[in-house]
Formats: C-alpha cells, sequence, structure tokens
C-alpha cells in the first residue's frame, strides 16, 4: 500500500461524531409542519363555533331599536349618597305569599298592595285579605300577563277609596270595603294617536277630582320593560284624568320611560321619575306654566321608580339598579353603543339579562332643589332586592318591590 491509498483508508475508516447539529434540519422541518397543523386545526375549530354566531347575527333581527342617549357621568357615590348597609336592616314580611308588591297605600292602619296575580290585596296585622281581582286567571306566565292584570302604583282616594293603575288593564277605582272595581280609563285604547301600552303609576288630587298617571311606553308592554330600558325610546307620557267629566288628556309627551309619579303640595305640578335618563322631571299640570316641563333632578346615582312623600318633606324615590361611580354601570357604557345593545337583545333573553344586571338597592331622600338628605342602601341587594317604592307609614319604610316574593319593614329610628 503506497502512502496515497494509506490517507485515503484513513480518512474512510475516521470515526463520526454524531452530534444534534446533525438532526436541526430535520427537528425544525418537522416542528414547523406540526405547528402549521395545530394552527388549522385551531383556526378550523374557531370557523366552525363562530360561524352559526355569524350567521345568528346576521339573520336575526334584533328586537329592539335603541338611540343613543347622552347620560352625565355619575355622580360620586360620596357625602350623601355614600355606600352604607342601613337596608339590611330592614325585615322580611310575608316572605312567599306577597309576590311583586310594587306599591303600597295605607288608610289608617291598614295596608293595601297589588301583586303579580292581579290581586288587590289588604294586610292588617299579620295576615292578608283578597279585597278584589282585577283581571281573570291563569296568571304567573309571561304569556298570561295582559289578561291576568298587573297592578303597579296604588293611592288611596278622599273618600276611603283607593285608586290602582294597571299595566294592562287601565286605571280604577276600587272599594276596599266591598271589592268593587270601577275603571275609570281602559288600558290599550288610542289617546292623542298613541296605544296606552304600558301604564305605570298614578296620582291623585287631594279633593279627588283629577287623577294623574304614567303611560310609560306606547310600543312596549310591562312584561317588556327591559327592553324600554335599553332601547331608550321617548314615547312615555303623562296623562291626565277628569273625574266629573271623565275627559282624558295628554299633559307631557316624548319622555324616556316615565314611572313613578307624585303631585307636589300646590297640587300645580307632579314630578316624574324619568328612569333611562336617571332623573326626575317636574311637569307643569295647571297653573301659568301649565303644560310646561323642567328638571327637579338630574343625574342621580341609580335609575328611579316611584316617588312618595316623606314626613320631613322630602321625598323617597327606590332604585333596584345604580350607576357606581367609582365603578362601571354597564347602562351607561351602554347608553352611546346602541350596535352593542342590539347584538346582546339578539342573543340574550330578557330573562337572562335579568340575571347579569348587578343587584343594588337604594333608596333616596330628596328635598326641594334635588337636595339628596339620607340615603339607604343594600349592596348586592341581600335582604331588599327590586326595590320599587319606599312607603314611609307610621315611623317606617315599607319596602315594595316588583319582583320579590316579600316585603320589607325598615324601622326609621333604627337608621
Amino acid at each position: 500500500m503506497n502512502e496515497a491509498e494509506g490517507l485515503r483508508f484513513r480518512r474512510l475508516q475516521r470515526p463520526q461524531v454524531i452530534t444534534d447539529e446533525l438532526h436541526e434540519p430535520q427537528h425544525k422541518g418537522s416542528s414547523s409542519y406540526s405547528g402549521k397543523v395545530f394552527r388549522v386545526t385551531l383556526l378550523s375549530l374557531a370557523c366552525f363555533l363562530l360561524l352559526p354566531l355569524l350567521v345568528v347575527v346576521l339573520i336575526l333581527e334584533s328586537p329592539i331599536q335603541p338611540d343613543v342617549l347622552s347620560l352625565n357621568e355619575p355622580p360620586v357615590m360620596s357625602g350623601c349618597y355614600e355606600p352604607n348597609l342601613k337596608l339590611r336592616e330592614a325585615q322580611r314580611l310575608f316572605e312567599d305569599q306577597l309576590l311583586g308588591a310594587e306599591s303600597l297605600a295605607s288608610v289608617g292602619d291598614v295596608l293595601y298592595t297589588g301583586t303579580a296575580d292581579g290581586k288587590i290585596v289588604k294586610i292588617v296585622g299579620r295576615r292578608i285579605h283578597v279585597v278584589t281581582r282585577l283581571g281573570r286567571p291563569p296568571c304567573g306566565s309571561r304569556e298570561e300577563e295582559p289578561t291576568c292584570g298587573r297592578p303597579l302604583g296604588i293611592r288611596p282616594g278622599p273618600n276611603g277609596t283607593l285608586f290602582v293603575a294597571d299595566a294592562y288593564l287601565g286605571v280604577y277605582e276600587v272599594n276596599p270595603s266591598t271589592g268593587e272595581a270601577t275603571r275609570l280609563v281602559a288600558g290599550g285604547q288610542l289617546v292623542g294617536g298613541r296605544k296606552l301600552s304600558f301604564i305605570n303609576d298614578v296620582a291623585v288630587t287631594r279633593d279627588g277630582r283629577k287623577l294623574y298617571f304614567t303611560d310609560s311606553s306606547s310600543r312596549w308592554q310591562r312584561r317588556d320593560y327591559l327592553n324600554l330600558i335599553m332601547e331608550g325610546s321617548a314615547d312615555g307620557r303623562v296623562l291626565e284624568y277628569d273625574m266629573e267629566s271623565g275627559e282624558l288628556t295628554v299633559v307631557m309627551e316624548n319622555l324616556r320611560f316615565p314611572n313613578g309619579i307624585q303631585l307636589l303640595p300646590d297640587e300645580e305640578s307632579v314630578l316624574v321619575a324619568e328612569t333611562t335618563m336617571a332623573r326626575i322631571r317636574r311637569v307643569h299640570v295647571s297653573g301659568l306654566n301649565k303644560g310646561g316641563m323642567d328638571t327637579f333632578m338630574e343625574n342621580l346615582p341609580g335609575f328611579p321608580d316611584n316617588i312618595r312623600p316623606s314626613s320631613s318633606g322630602g321625598y323617597w324615590v327606590a332604585m333596584s339598579a345604580v350607576r357606581p361611580n367609582p365603578g362601571f354601570s354597564m347602562l351607561d357604557f351602554l347608553s352611546q353603543r346602541p350596535w352593542l345593545k342590539k347584538l346582546i337583545f339578539k342573543l340574550l333573553s330578557q330573562d337572562v339579562l335579568m340575571k347579569v344586571v348587578p343587584r343594588y338597592s337604594l333608596v333616596v331622600e330628596l328635598h326641594d332643589g334635588g337636595v339628596c338628605t339620607r340615603s339607604f342602601h343594600d349592596p348586592h341587594g341581600l335582604v331588599a332586592p327590586y326595590v320599587s317604592e319606599a312607603h314611609e307609614h307610621d315611623g317606617s319604610l315599607y319596602l315594595g318591590s316588583f319582583r320579590s316574593p316579600f316585603l320589607c319593614k325598615l324601622d326609621l329610628s333604627k337608621v
């Protein structure tokens, strides 16, 4: 073997050093392929899940046509609005015996209220007695509510009778002794070219000659109240009924969810809770300013329901949802985003949305000029959820609710 052949032989027999570098190109190619498979699979799965949702969003029509609303930044919850737990001092009464006792009226020591099954009842001590039923059974479902009836606002008249606003059936005068119910205004009728679709609260003058009541919407009924809040349509009105002539007239229109109503002492004006706008309006119903309107209280910390007088000369305002500041107010956020409201109502039912809206009960006492003097809170609505009215009687606040199966009683001497 010569020198050249020996050199060639040694090169062939040289041991091969195996390192990770030799496999790196193959490893990279495998990783790249696996990554592509994973991304394609993930993208396919996302398309599979989102495509039906996209079809639903494009095809389904939203039940609401929301307006863009301009709400001021909510007031800071400090001072008079400082959060507390005072509403949790309330005592629950008649648990699982009174469902949806939205409003209350007192005649002597007897309390009266309307319930979700269309009844007017009186409360004497620890007993509940049925006075009358405005509608007809069956009751209990969304479909049955318009015929069953849904009593909301209730007031005592000067002659010992009761005036009741039923959301569907109309405005009634009820004799609590005999149970006789006389319909004064029929629900569903056309007044001023618009339908009475959602009769809400009622107020009566001291002489009993005139009634003022709110019709929250000509488009939405009570069973669709959340649609009304989210749509923000300005189709609510205040109406006047003359007991002597039977004349029914529109006093004010184009309000956004007019709710609770309360006559001022001079009976020339009424306070009206404009729920969607988180404010209280003053509507002039007689005198030199008749037909005019101004604002009694702007930018409340929540969305007002019924308004009732307090013994100190002010007014109790009940709210079942607040606009937390500091914090996040969902309704304020959505007020500027009608497209998002439409999307939400395409995908979620009203019952589901009610579970999403944070519960927070708030009762405030307001005086002339919209001055807040005190407030009672129940964060998360643990004791007194869904408050709709604060009715002061014999040193206590009786708290009505549009949804709860009980009443609450708050002893004012303890808070």
